[in-house]
């Protein structure tokens, strides 16, 4: 048989051919139902890729442990927080912090030993006196003088040390612990000495001098007002009072048309305005949302500029910057930028973005939000001096019973913050990750899906909101570089940060959502955390950072930051306890998980200090 005889015979196009002809199917077949695949798909990216199908929620199950077992819990955060704070005060105390790895210390935070101070209040919490009695050490002996790195930064200074100065003595009373306080918020006064009195970056603490750029971050201009109000509350000195009314003013006046009523994430130390137009609840702009409403509730809810700026805030969040991923269908808060052209949407998802969920909760819990006329609003008034996109933005949100859709925002957003955890080998969620969106993947908005969703009849739950598995594939384990992308794919999500930093956010919302729902998935899902902090970030001495937490194979990073004591643990033994020792309505915690006490003003400090 010839060479082309035998190539005819065995070519597997050949075969395929004379199969197709056997069956009655002909190349002009096939052309048609190319052209009519190609007209398909162009009428799904150009007429129906805003469609949201609907996303079946799992069915999962979570088991009602008894109060027994979760106090059991909570016992072994305490026990793990006693492994942390031993491990610093054997091989660091009373430098800053602890490297976990190598049993050496570091002074990165001013050198007054910030880990000391930054856990008083989880001691008290966790009944851990004899720690706490060698804690306050330091506290006698602290002169904040800085002879050699004399540059403070201001907002790392306030929400760590004079926000574990205050709240330790809210619970305490200890007058030592107002003196160093009082004596922490005038050091950092020349913070304030610019044009708009938004505080510069760091302090010159001999020279009496502010230093840094003249240009700030949104989080380190605009989060001190709790710390500041509450000082100013325990000293009656108007000088304490005075800085955080200057922030409420100008923030408050701003001019934020353009930006949706948001605060943008860059502005101007002298002129007191925004210098771009970069939206996120991110990176260098978190801590200033948030306390708009930690402000309006620890002042016992009499400080309605900050409830507007609040609302005006989420409601830009909501309408603009929460998406559903393609195929899980994710919820997910992601930054944008304006520019000439249009708005242009990063669909990054940060963890420091996950304390949302539990703001968002904090504030059903704590506001009237369908009847905010209660307070002396009107809701869609609060888009009045705002372009009329925006204004049509209101009317859509007000056309849903605005607690549930803040809560089902809560839900969903911390949904995902977990699930990012739970999708890894490690079960530790990464830093930073990119969402899957642009080109065949649909930008589809939140309020887009729930208003598809309410028009179709509420059928199922809200869309991002339902409960949903861990995802399965295993793109992170394989070399097959096709594979790993059909999984990531899948997944809806890549990983530009692979990272755990033994952060807080989404164990400080787990947390909140447990107390405001009482649900017991959240509990659940902290603890699948807690378990996974203690079997890849414990150290002989402490816990560590964690890299490559998306791999089998993560390693183990030579830090241990304060906050991890401060927070991350506060907030899980909190969410295991039984009983609820730090009641919501009673207090407020700042950025770095201090509470602070729900307080009055009494018209005599109204007219002293000229509060509203």
């Amino acid at each position: 048989m010839n060479f082309s005889v035998n190539f005819l015979r065995t070519n597997p196009a050949v075969k395929a051919s004379a199969a197709f002809r056997r069956r009655g199917i002909s190349i002009r077949h096939l052309a048609f139902t190319f052209a009519f695949s190609i007209a398909l798909l162009t009428l799904y990216y150009n007429y129906l890729r805003h469609t949201v199908v609907p996303f079946p929620a799992d069915v999962i199950h979570y088991p009602q442990e008894t109060p027994e077992v979760w106090e059991a819990r909570a016992l072994q955060v305490k026990n793990a927080f006693l492994h942390a704070y031993h491990g610093y005060e054997r091989f660091a105390f009373p430098k800053d912090e602890l490297c976990p790895v190598s049993n050496g210390s570091i002074d990165n935070f001013n050198g007054w030993g910030v880990t000391a101070v930054d856990s008083l209040d989880t001691m008290l919490m966790m009944g851990l006196q004899p720690e706490y009695d060698r804690a306050m050490s330091a506290i006698h002996n602290m002169n904040f003088s800085l002879p050699i790195n004399t540059r403070v930064p201001f907002f790392e200074t306030v929400i760590r040390y004079l926000g574990g100065l205050l709240s330790a003595y809210a619970m305490t009373g200890d007058d030592i612990l107002r003196t160093r306080a009082d004596q922490l918020g005038t050091i950092l006064a020349p913070a304030f000495n610019t044009s708009s009195g938004f505080p510069s970056f760091s302090v010159d603490t001999v020279r009496g001098t502010s230093n840094g750029p003249k240009f700030g971050g949104l989080a380190e201009i605009a989060s001190y007002q709790m710390e500041y109000a509450y000082l100013g509350k325990i000293t009656a000195k108007k000088e304490h009072v005075d800085r955080f009314t200057a922030a409420t003013h100008n923030l408050h006046n701003a001019e934020l048309r353009k930006y949706g009523g948001m605060y943008p994430m860059h502005w101007d130390l002298s002129s007191g305005q925004a210098t771009d137009a970069h939206l996120s609840v991110g990176a260098a702009s978190d801590s200033a949302h948030e306390y708009t409403l930690k402000q309006y509730l620890m002042t016992a809810r009499q400080d309605t500029a900050n409830l507007e700026m609040y609302l005006r805030f989420t409601s830009h969040v909501l309408n603009n910057l929460m998406f559903i991923s393609p195929n899980r269908h994710l919820l997910y808060v992601t930054d944008s930028n304006l520019y000439r052209g249009g708005i242009r949407h990063t669909h990054s998802f940060e963890h420091l973005s996950c304390f949302l969920p539990g703001l968002l909760a904090l504030g059903v819990h704590t506001l009237p939000l369908n009847h905010l006329e209660d307070v002396g609003l009107n809701f869609t008034e609060l888009a009045d001096d705002l372009l009329p996109e925006h204004k049509m933005g209101y009317e859509e949100l007000a056309s849903f019973n605005l607690t549930d859709l803040h809560l089902w925002a809560a839900e969903g957003l911390a949904q995902t913050c977990y699930l990012t955890y739970a999708d890894q080998p490690t079960g530790l969620g990464p830093d930073i990750i990119s969402m899957r969106s642009g080109g065949l993947y649909p930008e589809i908005t939140w309020m887009e899906a729930m208003q598809e969703w309410k028009i179709k009849g509420r059928r199922g739950p809200p869309p991002g909101v339902g409960d949903k598995h861990p995802w399965a594939g295993d793109g992170n384990n394989t070399t097959d570089m096709l594979d790993r992308e059909i999984s990531i794919d899948r997944r809806d999500y890549y990983i530009r940060d692979s990272q755990y930093q033994l952060r807080p956010e989404t164990v400080e919302s787990l947390y909140i959502l447990y107390r405001v729902t009482g649900d017991v998935k959240w509990r659940h899902r902290g603890w699948a955390i807690f378990q996974a902090i203690e079997r890849e970030a414990k150290t002989p001495s402490g816990y560590a950072n964690v890299k490559m937490v998306d791999t089998y194979h993560p390693e183990q990073r030579d830090v241990m930051p304060s906050y991890f004591l401060a927070e991350t643990l506060k907030y899980l033994y909190l969410l295991f306890r039984e009983e609820d020792i730090v009641p919501l309505d009673e207090w407020v915690f700042n950025t770095e998980a201090h509470p602070l006490p729900v307080f009055e003003w009494t018209k005599e400090e109204k007219e002293a200090y000229g509060i509203p």
